[in-house]
């Protein structure tokens, strides 16, 4: 009975790291199903099945919690964007890899996502699309100005625009019961096809007339 009780207290010995995931975990359990308003140190302590002493060794308010919460989603979620742009073969495969990683991200952490950017004591971001989003701009632009012969400024402000195509069709599909392939399909079109209208239309209509 005492070699058992000691080893389930040796299993209980985590690393900081894990023990900080552990706890990150609980926090968003918590969030999810309860929402932010629940969320205490004792709560979540209690939850992570840790003391509270304890809980304090690694953060040192709920809020601080909260925070690095949504940062280890945000930072998840650019991660496997950028990996879904890095395996594709085509601009077609890159922006509809970029569009899934997203849309089902938001399917599955949506709600935690959204509750936790509500609080401004937690987030100053508006959407999970503004998280890193300039080198995330700097990435994808360079690849538009190469595949569509569009000047790199331009192909900057679309790019940074058409980030906000994604962020409505997550919000359109937290709201409302919609086909995942259908709206996918939707986003990567209407993504698609800004860049195209900007490269046929626009840039025809500011180009200087040959007489």
């Amino acid at each position: 009975m005492v070699k058992t009780a000691e080893k389930a207290k040796v299993q209980r010995r985590y690393s900081p790291k894990i023990r900080r995931s552990m706890i990150l975990d609980a926090a968003a359990e918590m969030v999810e199903k309860e929402g932010i308003s629940q969320v205490s140190m004792e709560r979540i302590a209690k939850r992570a099945e840790i003391s509270k002493s304890l809980i304090y060794k690694y953060f040192d308010s709920s809020t601080v919690i909260l925070r690095e919460l949504l940062d280890r989603e945000l930072i998840t979620l650019r991660k496997a964007q950028f990996s879904a742009a890095e395996n594709a073969r085509t601009f077609e495969d890159m922006v509809r890899g970029v569009t899934k990683v997203y849309l089902r991200y938001i399917e599955e952490r949506g709600l935690l996502i959204e509750r936790l950017q509500s609080d401004p004591a937690i987030s100053d971001l508006t959407d999970p699309a503004t998280f890193d989003r300039e080198v995330a701009v700097e990435y994808f632009a360079k690849i538009v100005h190469d595949n569509f012969d569009l000047p790199i400024e331009t192909a900057r402000t679309v790019t940074d625009i058409s980030f906000g195509v994604p962020v409505s069709a997550g919000s359109y599909l937290l709201r409302q019961k919609v086909d995942m392939a259908q709206l996918e399909d939707i986003t990567v079109s209407m993504i698609i096809g800004t860049i195209n209208g900007v490269r046929d239309d626009y840039l025809v209509r500011k180009r200087a007339l040959k007489r």
